[in-house]
C-alpha cells in the first residue's frame, strides 16, 4: 500500500514529529554555557532562553485552539516541520548575523517553538483520527517517543561533542534540522483524518461548561507537574546526591528518567487492552507518591536516585492517558479540545518545577526535601479520577455517553 493511503505512516510520521518536539526542548540547553562563553551573555540572561521557548509554546497552543480547524491539519503539521527546521538550523546561523547574539538566539527559539508548539497540539488528534485498531496503545506509543528522542539528543549530542569538540556545535545544529526538513515532505504525503466532520465539533463555551473537562483540564495540569516536578531537577539530584560532575549528572539523572519514562509508556500500550486506563493512572499516581518519598528520604543516594528513576516508570502514563480519557468522554471536543490540554499540561510543567523550587528554598536549599513538595500533584492526580469514575454519565450534545 502507498504512502499516500497507508494510515501507518500517519502514525510513523507523528512518532516522528515528537523526536522533533524532543529536539526542540533539549538541544539548545546543552549550549547553554557555550553561549555564554562565546557570545558573553551573562546566564541571569541564558536562563530566560527556556521560559520563552515555553511560553511561546503555551501561546502557539491557544493560537492552535482557534485556527487549526479552519486552517487544514496538514497545512499546520506541515509548517510545523518547516518552522522546527528553520528555528533549529537558525541556531547555527542567527547569532552571528545579528549585532546582537542574544536576539539571534531568541529569534531562533520563536522559530522553532512555533514548529514546537504546533506538534504538540497537533500529533495526538492526528493520530486518535487514524483509522487504526487500540488507540490507547497508539497514543501511548506516541508519547513513548519524546522521551526516546530526549534520551537520544543528550546522547548523541555529547558524543558528538565529544568526538569533535564543542566548537562545532553550529554543524550539530544543521545535522538536528535534517529531521523535521525529511518529515516536512512525509508529512505532504500521508493521509490525514480529522477527528468531527465540519459542523460536528464542540466549541470553547461548551468545552468549558462541563464540569468533566474542567476535572481533565486539572488532571492535565497534576499529570504535567508529576512529570516535571522532578524531571527538570533531575540532574542536579544525580550532582548533589552522587556528587558526580555536571556531565555524568546529566547522563545519570535526565536520561535515567527518560528511559523509565519511555519504557512506562511502551509497557502501557501492550497491556492497554487488558487493563482498565482509570484504574491503571490511579495505581501509577500511588507508586509516583511512594516514589517521591523514596527519592526525598533515603538516606542512601544511589537509592534516592533509583526513587527518581521510579518516578519517570509511575508519570509514564499520566500525560498520553489523560488525553485518551478525554477522547472517550468527548468524542467531538476536536482540535480545540487537545490545545487547551495540551495547555494545562504545559502550564503543569512550569509549575511543578517552580514549586519544588520555591519548596527548596524555604527549606534551606534541600532540594531532596523540597522535592517531596510536588507529592501534592499525585494526590490531587488521584481525587481526580476517583471524582471522574463516580461520574457514571456525561451529557454531550444531547446524547449520554457512558465512561
Amino acid at each position: 500500500m502507498s504512502v499516500k493511503n497507508n494510515y501507518n505512516h500517519t502514525v510513523f510520521a507523528c512518532y516522528f514529529g515528537y523526536i522533533i518536539q524532543a529536539i526542540v526542548n533539549n538541544f539548545a540547553p546543552l549550549l547553554f554555557l557555550t553561549f555564554r562563553d562565546e557570545f558573553g551573555i551573562p546566564l541571569h540572561r541564558i536562563t530566560t532562553l527556556v521560559t520563552i521557548n515555553f511560553l511561546f509554546q503555551l501561546f502557539i497552543d491557544v493560537v492552535c485552539a482557534k485556527v487549526v480547524d479552519k486552517i487544514g491539519y496538514r497545512k499546520c503539521i506541515v509548517a510545523a516541520q518547516f518552522f522546527s527546521a528553520l528555528g533549529i538550523a537558525g541556531l547555527g546561523i542567527l547569532p552571528d548575523l545579528f549585532p546582537n547574539a542574544y536576539t539571534g538566539i531568541i529569534v531562533s527559539i520563536l522559530l522553532y517553538a512555533t514548529g514546537g508548539g504546533l506538534i504538540e497540539v497537533l500529533v495526538s488528534p492526528i493520530v486518535e483520527a487514524c483509522p487504526i485498531k487500540n488507540k490507547k496503545a497508539a497514543m501511548s506509543l506516541l508519547h513513548s517517543f519524546y522521551c526516546w528522542g530526549h534520551l537520544f539528543v543528550v546522547l548523541a549530542s555529547t558524543l558528538f561533542f565529544t568526538a569533535f569538540g564543542i566548537k562545532n556545535w553550529r554543524i550539530l545544529a544543521f545535522i538536528w534540522s535534517i529531521v523535521p526538513f525529511i518529515n516536512t515532505f512525509y508529512f505532504a504525503k500521508v493521509p490525514i483524518a480529522h477527528l468531527t466532520q465540519e459542523g460536528e465539533q464542540m466549541n470553547l463555551k461548551e468545552l468549558f461548561s462541563s464540569k468533566q473537562f474542567l476535572l481533565f483540564i486539572l488532571i492535565m495540569v497534576c499529570a504535567g507537574a508529576s512529570e516535571q516536578g522532578i524531571s527538570q531537577w533531575a540532574s542536579a539530584f544525580a550532582e548533589a546526591g552522587l556528587g558526580v560532575s555536571k556531565t555524568v549528572g546529566d547522563l545519570a539523572g535526565p536520561s535515567l528518567f527518560a528511559i523509565t519514562m519511555g519504557t512506562s509508556r511502551v509497557v502501557y500500550s501492550k497491556i492497554s487492552e487488558k487493563i482498565d486506563l482509570n484504574r491503571y493512572m490511579t495505581g501509577c499516581a500511588v507508586l509516583c507518591i511512594v516514589a517521591y518519598s523514596v527519592a526525598s528520604f533515603s538516606g542512601n543516594p544511589v537509592i534516592s536516585l533509583l526513587g527518581c528513576a521510579m518516578c519517570g516508570f509511575s508519570v509514564g502514563v499520566m500525560w498520553p492517558g489523560s488525553f485518551s480519557l478525554a477522547s472517550e468522554k468527548f468524542p467531538k471536543g476536536g482540535t480545540a479540545m487537545f490545545a487547551f490540554l495540551a495547555l494545562a499540561g504545559d502550564f503543569g510543567c512550569s509549575f511543578g518545577p517552580t514549586v519544588v523550587g520555591f519548596a527548596t528554598s524555604v527549606l534551606n536549599d534541600d532540594l531532596k526535601k523540597g522535592i517531596f513538595a510536588a507529592i501534592v500533584f499525585p494526590v490531587m492526580l488521584i481525587i481526580a479520577l476517583w471524582v471522574m469514575k463516580k461520574s457514571k454519565t456525561q451529557k454531550l450534545d444531547n446524547i449520554n455517553v457512558k465512561y
